[in-house]
């Protein structure tokens, strides 16, 4: 969600470059840069960006998790453990 208060032009960024990484590292919200009235690139802390990076990544395993029960690709769970515990030992033994 966009709100006034996280929307800068890119005159801001080319003129207030420090101020802008401090109130977005201080606040941890990122912020929208517009070209022409447009948004164009979003600037946002590290932390919020390995949160989202994160976010992605489990989404995407979910997304793949779920393909797979929709195409039957899936085994009783006892099995699942049972060749688990037998992929384990093989790599203990090498």
């Amino acid at each position: 969600m966009r709100t006034a208060s996280n929307v800068r032009p890119i005159t801001y960024l080319k003129h207030r470059t420090a101020d802008l990484v401090r109130e977005v590292s201080a606040g941890g919200r990122a912020v929208t840069i517009t070209q022409n009235g447009e948004a164009k690139v979003v600037v946002m802390g590290v932390e919020a960006y390995d949160r989202w990076q994160s976010a992605m990544a489990l989404l995407k395993m979910l997304a793949l998790a779920e393909a797979d029960v929709a195409a039957g690709r899936t085994v009783p769970q006892a099995t699942a453990f049972r060749r688990a515990r037998g992929a384990l030992t093989r790599a203990r033994r090498a």
